[in-house]
């Protein structure tokens, strides 16, 4: 996890085949300037962190499930709660899985745990649009060829 990027997935644990559900994984940094106002003495990842850490793990499963055709980006967010801190050196597994698909959406459950036990949770709706610019594009063949090599060598 780098905060400072907003690179929030260290490693994809696991894809389903249908590419309907995935599991990922990251260490929270033990330093950041993020943890300098939030709050001093009291280093906690902000739930809008908590929140970008869930949809880039669905961006990840859309964008494998499209065949990186399009990018998928985060629209809107439902049901958000934030059951405990979350704090460096923590182990964060992101599980999220697809419960619908439409006409240039899809929406999905996902599920932060740490420790064993859930920490955060939301309805997650992302929407499809054309890749902006080549750049993007770029970064996301470059970002799943980096956390899923098997899926680009076929």
């Amino acid at each position: 996890m780098n905060l400072e990027r907003v690179d929030m997935i260290d490693r994809v644990v696991e894809i389903d085949a249908s590419f309907t559900r995935i599991v990922c994984s990251s260490t929270v940094p033990v330093a950041s300037p993020v943890f300098e106002g939030h709050f001093p003495g009291l280093p906690i990842l902000p739930g809008v962190l908590l929140i970008e850490t869930m949809a880039q793990a669905a961006g990840i499963l859309l964008l494998v499930r499209d065949r990186l055709q399009r990018m998928p980006f985060l629209a809107t967010v439902q049901n958000a709660k934030f059951r405990r801190f979350i704090g460096p050196l923590d182990e964060l597994t992101a599980s999220v899985a697809l419960v619908q698909e439409g006409a240039g959406y899809a929406e999905l459950k996902a599920t932060l745990i740490c420790d064993d036990r859930p920490s955060s949770e939301a309805v997650l709706r992302l929407k499809f649009a054309p890749f902006p610019n080549v750049e993007i594009e770029y970064h996301a063949r470059g970002l799943v060829q980096r956390l899923i090599p098997s899926l680009l060598e076929h």
